[in-house]
């Protein structure tokens, strides 16, 4: 039987180094809060309870979780890491398994590293505390580690507290930690703040478990997991690490990136095969390409659904609700939103389709519009499949337009038209012989005189 799972996420800083009134884990990464990120993937590891201990701005964090099915604990004083996570208790009263205590600002760990942890608690040999351990490229001012060749822990220091030697060693402390809950909060309650901060630091309950007798152990992984974002430089890093991986995983998996560096993808982004995505195209939240689909360059798609074989772009714009069939196409300048375009329907050139069902086949001329808006109210245009409105068309919803027929040029159209018809709305073309030349005597005559 597998271990209950819970997770203590600590949010409860001011993150002043971001210089933000947003709280520093509500900053997106790909889309996503960081803190959504951290929560999502204690979900997918099976965390059955999530508590995130809040401080300041705690109504945001606050509401940002709650839908989540997380729980709220409040430190009320920032007093240090061991205080934050004791602030969990009451939280996770009656909780019989393992809690790992984790940072709202490393959005990174993996539910892989999760359940690596929570294995090595229940390994054998029993350890009593599990920490993630890595080893940066610049260690900084991290937490120094020092465990033998086996990884049992023998001192965990914090920087400030740590001698030149203990500094040199490259094993660094992410924070992240393993402890079994009947174990963690005695531990919790035995840490001082005999320090140089005055804090009451989570590190020491390693120090107290070995101090029983206990064993400590440390599992490492790689630095990108456990990066730290407090500041604007380092979320803009954090960003940059997890759009290479993820268009590194897009061509794994069979997409054709024209330049791979250009191209930015959100959380959730949907990629099939055989998908050739151009220059400087950004995906927002809520977007899935079928196979064999074309993006082009400059576009920029969120919460649509692109359809087999469609084509998009250049410089198109699909918003949330854009749904394209299969072979359908949106060309340069063409804005989508709330419309679904039926397969192998096309509008090529500078056109607006909100609040639409376009039919199979239908083909938008170039500068049309669905007028869906008067102010107050949005309203839908119907097209029908074969549909043909010319360029330059008003369609002033609601209003339907029946399979094949046709719409002409210019035209402003405020009542349905029915299959098969042509509709022209538009006066009758008149000519005045000779008007243009009088015309240009008469203002050239008008200018010389002064």
């Amino acid at each position: 039987m597998t271990t209950p799972l819970a997770a203590i996420i600590l949010a409860a800083g001011m993150g002043t180094r971001m210089k933000s009134d947003l709280h520093k884990v509500l900053h997106p990464i790909a889309g996503r809060s960081m803190l959504h990120h951290l929560i999502d993937s204690f979900a997918t590891a099976g965390a059955a309870r999530q508590v995130v201990v809040v401080g300041a701005r705690r109504d945001q964090v606050e509401a940002a979780v709650m839908p989540l099915g997380a729980t709220i604990a409040a430190q009320d004083d920032q007093l240090g890491t061991a205080h934050a996570a004791l602030m969990a208790r009451d939280a996770l009263a009656g909780f019989d398994g393992i809690a790992i205590v984790a940072f709202g600002d490393t959005p990174f760990l993996t539910p892989e590293t999760i359940a690596a942890m929570a294995a090595r608690l229940d390994a054998p040999d029993a350890p009593r505390v599990v920490v993630l351990g890595f080893r940066p490229d610049d260690a900084k001012a991290y937490g120094r580690i020092i465990a033998d060749a086996d990884g049992g822990i023998e001192k965990m220091v914090e920087y400030k507290d740590a001698s030149d030697a203990e500094r040199a060693v490259t094993l660094c402390n992410s924070g992240v930690t393993a402890v079994r809950a009947a174990d963690l909060w005695p531990l919790l309650d035995r840490v001082g703040n005999d320090n140089a901060a005055g804090e009451y630091y989570l590190p020491d309950i390693v120090t107290l478990a070995r101090a029983d007798g206990d064993r400590a152990v440390v599992v490492e992984t790689a630095a990108d997991e456990v990066i730290g974002i407090n500041s604007r430089a380092e979320l803009a890093y954090a960003e940059e690490r997890w759009q290479a991986a993820r268009r590194a995983q897009a061509m794994a998996d069979g997409a054709t990136l024209i330049a791979p560096d250009t191209v930015w993808f959100a959380h959730d982004t949907v990629i099939g095969r055989d998908v050739v995505i151009g220059q400087n195209v950004v995906f927002g939240p809520g977007v899935s390409i079928a196979d064999g689909a074309t993006i082009h360059a400059f576009s920029h798609i969120e919460g649509a659904t692109v359809g087999v074989g469609a084509e998009v772009g250049p410089y198109a714009r699909l918003r949330p609700g854009a749904v394209l069939g299969a072979t359908s196409k949106v060309g340069n300048f063409v804005e989508i939103k709330k419309t679904v375009l039926g397969a192998g329907a096309k509008a090529n050139h500078l056109s607006y389709l909100g609040d639409a069902d376009i039919g199979a086949g239908a083909n938008i001329g170039a500068g049309t519009i669905t007028c869906n808006y008067d102010g107050f109210f949005k309203y839908r245009t119907v097209i029908g499949a074969g549909a043909f409105i010319g360029s330059n068309s008003a369609l002033v919803a609601p209003v339907a337009v029946g399979d094949g027929a046709i719409v002409a040029a210019g035209s402003v159209v405020t009542q349905d038209v029915a299959a098969d018809a042509l509709a022209l709305v538009r006066p009758p073309q008149t000519e005045k012989a000779g008007w243009a030349k009088r015309f240009r005597s008469a203002m050239t005559a008008k200018k010389a005189a002064g």
